[in-house]
């Protein structure tokens, strides 16, 4: 059809263009030392942009240090900017852009002790902590919340300075910022609870900050849920508002995710998750069996892989807004990505098809392959425990040893 968008069609994001529609979507890798990107994190990302994207997204990048919910995560600080350099070098060499994920993780913080309440948007029992002994959280402040728009500020600085073409504010995932806009986790009566567009503030806040601060230099965009797809959860006519704000904003694009990582993590990949990898990777106390039954409950029985899992929540975001849009969520097939663009979203994003096969673009390019092999069994979603960082079981293990240096080590 002639005026028809195709996959490899370059588009402009912001103040960058990358070189076609297709993004990595930002996915814990767990490839890290002490803090700071290592070795294994470059190839991981070098390997996706020679494989073909446009756009790859480096996660899960904390503001602070107790921003993080595991400990094998990278929490930003200059001392980390010659390997966060190394990163950025070597995504570039091979063509594509990438962006860091910007977060904090408030309450969900599953993987160290804080050794103090943990901040969110309401106070009491933190169920996200009790595998890590973070029994509770406190409401955040007007001073909180100074601190953390800062902290978000200082971490868009840094990446710029690193070299990352765009900064990824999250606010899926029932992370800090998702906590405000859930009605799950916030309520609060002051001004920053209530209603979807009061939720919103203190995330709008934070994003502002940024923009602020960067958005002349880089791509400045968020990660929204959908839906939160449980009952009491944000609806997609409160992230039609999210969107909404967030265009107001100046965001460059919005990236399209679902669920909850306590409440509907299911609902999140759209499939089962893997509880045999799960229980491997938890073990076996009598907390982390509180956490495995927790996390399969309201998991639809009739839960199977779908392509496009996603798409009729993700069209309410469409009709809401004119900005560009990321669809993600079972877009595993060529095809998928060109009905996607027929209807209007501007990039598509990948996860567990790209882990499978970073070369997944150049292969749907050159005509090798139309769809991924993905099985979609998640048991990649649990490798982030390991020590080796994210993977594919079917797909030999990563080098152990990458993972044991700084990537400028």
């Amino acid at each position: 059809m002639q005026g028809a968008v195709s996959p490899f069609d370059a588009v402009r994001i912001g103040p960058i263009t990358i070189r076609n529609r297709f993004i990595k979507a930002a996915a814990n890798e767990a490839m890290t030392v002490d803090g700071a990107p290592s070795r294994a994190l470059v190839e991981h990302h070098r390997a996706l942009a020679a494989g073909g994207v446009g756009m790859t997204t480096a996660a899960y990048f904390a503001v602070a240090p107790e921003g993080r919910s595991l400990a094998n995560q990278i929490w930003l600080r200059p001392s980390i900017l010659a390997d966060l350099r190394a990163l950025t070098d070597a995504v570039h060499a091979e063509g594509a852009a990438i962006a860091a994920q910007l977060t904090h993780g408030g309450s969900f913080v599953t993987g160290l002790r804080l050794g103090h309440r943990a901040i969110s948007a309401s106070g009491g029992v933190n169920k996200a902590g009790l595998l890590a002994g973070n029994y509770f959280q406190r409401a955040m402040n007007d001073a909180d919340m100074a601190r953390v728009a800062a902290q978000f500020t200082a971490g868009a600085l840094l990446c710029r300075e690193a070299g990352f073409d765009g900064v990824e504010v999250h606010m899926g995932h029932g992370y800090l910022l998702n906590q405000f806009i859930s009605p799950l986790s916030n309520k609060r009566r002051d001004a920053f609870g209530g209603d979807a567009e009061a939720r919103m503030r203190f995330p709008l806040m934070v994003f502002a900050r940024v923009k602020e601060s960067v958005g002349g230099h880089m791509a400045v965009t968020a990660k929204i849920n959908v839906a939160d797809g449980v009952a009491g959860g944000a609806t997609a006519e409160d992230a039609a508002v999210t969107a909404r704000m967030l265009e107001q904003a100046g965001a460059d694009l919005l990236v399209l995710s679902s669920g909850r990582n306590m409440e509907s993590v299911w609902y999140m990949f759209g499939s089962p998750m893997n509880m045999p990898a799960m229980r491997a990777a938890l073990g076996n106390s009598a907390l982390q069996r509180l956490f495995l039954r927790l996390a399969s409950l309201g998991v639809p029985k009739d839960l199977r892989f779908q392509d496009m899992y996603r798409l009729n929540e993700s069209r309410r975001i469409r009709a809401a807004v004119k900005m560009k849009l990321a669809y993600l969520g079972g877009a595993v097939a060529l095809e998928n990505v060109e009905a996607l663009l027929a209807e209007g979203f501007d990039c598509v994003a990948m996860a567990r098809a790209l882990l499978h096969d970073p070369g997944l673009v150049a292969k749907f390019r050159s005509g090798a392959v139309t769809r991924s092999g993905c099985t979609h069994c998640n048991a990649c979603v649990f490798s982030i425990y390991g020590a080796d960082g994210t993977s594919c079981v079917e797909n030999p293990p990563n080098d152990p040893g990458l993972n044991r240096v700084r990537a400028a080590g």
